[in-house]
């Protein structure tokens, strides 16, 4: 845990502890709508992105797709089709058609032959404003990635830094229970269930590691929401991209109907889930805000989801468990009836 934290100073970790209760979240609010409206909100592109491949045992190569959807609220839907297709090959290779907010790393997998050699792959994205932009997917060397790879894009390790166990880490087991084709009504709630385990690594985060390391006396006063609190207060960090680790589960849209406006006001997930996205606003309930603190796991590790659809059609959700560092993904399709 030392060495997550060792490049930040003592001194900011005394200011942390000496304003423990001087913020509210009136200031957490007005830092987000200032962060916020100095960006875009709606009505911006999605960027697509080849985020690289790797061998798998049986001797095929998974290509790794993700994308930027330059909108910090606006989440387009594009079906398959001419404006979302990969133009070589199959047009439907398992690409979203609903796309979250901001940076998405490693969304989706392709796998092709090991014989792929030279060819390339393109997906093609145009998004509502009319801009297209495609990503070319290839076997060139420089994008080989493996775990380690992953846990340093996504930020899991930090600085560039890693230690043994983070380099063994293994990504989490998810498994969804039931069939993986329900049916429901319009307006009625359909519950669900996942089962999550994990192995620990990489060591999850730690609100109070800081002030365990350099408080002294005033720790023994602080409490994980004191110090979230006065963290409030401080200026948020500007890496490149930082994670805060720790397991959790998320469902979201993954395909919508065509012809449904607005998917993610249509569709109501219970509880909120966490946002697998890069918001990165303090108050944002997504790991790479640096306020997030991981969920509390059932013992189980069953994990509960409820939602419910105010359109109708077939719906593709989407689960992704995440231990900060790999991930699992789950598919569930919902037929949604008048």
């Amino acid at each position: 845990m030392e060495n997550k934290y060792k490049s930040l100073s003592k001194s900011v970790c005394m200011l942390l502890l000496s304003g423990l209760a001087l913020t509210s979240t009136a200031v957490l609010a007005q830092q987000d709508y200032e962060y916020t409206k100095q960006t875009y909100s709606r009505g911006q592109h999605a960027e697509v992105a080849y985020e690289g491949w790797k061998e798998n045992d049986d001797g095929t190569i998974t290509m790794l797709f993700g994308y930027f959807n330059h909108n910090w609220d606006e989440e387009l839907d594009i079906p398959i089709g001419e404006n979302n297709r990969f133009t070589t090959g199959d047009p439907d290779r398992g690409q979203p058609t609903h796309f979250l907010p901001r940076r998405n790393r490693f969304t989706f997998s392709v796998i092709v032959p090991g014989d792929f050699g030279d060819d390339e792959l393109a997906w093609e994205l145009t998004s509502p404003n009319g801009v297209t932009r495609t990503a070319y997917g290839t076997l060139r060397s420089d994008y080989k990635v493996d775990n380690v790879t992953i846990m340093s894009e996504t930020g899991a390790l930090g600085s560039g830094t890693s230690d043994e166990a983070t380099r063994a880490n293994i990504p989490p087991s998810s498994q969804l229970i039931g069939d993986g084709f329900r049916t429901v009504n319009v307006g009625e709630t359909l519950s669900f269930q996942t089962r999550v385990t994990d192995d620990g690594v990489p060591e999850p985060f730690d609100p109070m590691a800081l002030v365990r390391l350099f408080g002294g006396p005033a720790a023994a006063f602080a409490t994980p929401e004191v110090v979230r609190s006065m963290m409030m207060k401080m200026p948020p960090p500007k890496p490149t991209v930082a994670k805060n680790n720790g397991l959790y589960l998320s469902w979201n849209v993954y395909r919508a109907p065509e012809g449904v406006e607005n998917v993610q006001d249509h569709v109501h997930f219970d509880p909120p889930q966490v946002k697998p996205w890069e918001d990165t606003r303090p108050s944002a309930n997504s790991p790479w805000s640096w306020l997030w603190i991981p969920p509390k796991m059932p013992e189980d590790g069953i994990v509960d989801v409820s939602v419910t659809f105010d359109k109708p059609g077939t719906y593709l959700l989407w689960g992704r468990a995440d231990d900060g560092g790999l991930y699992t993904d789950q598919y569930l399709t919902v037929t949604v009836r008048e």
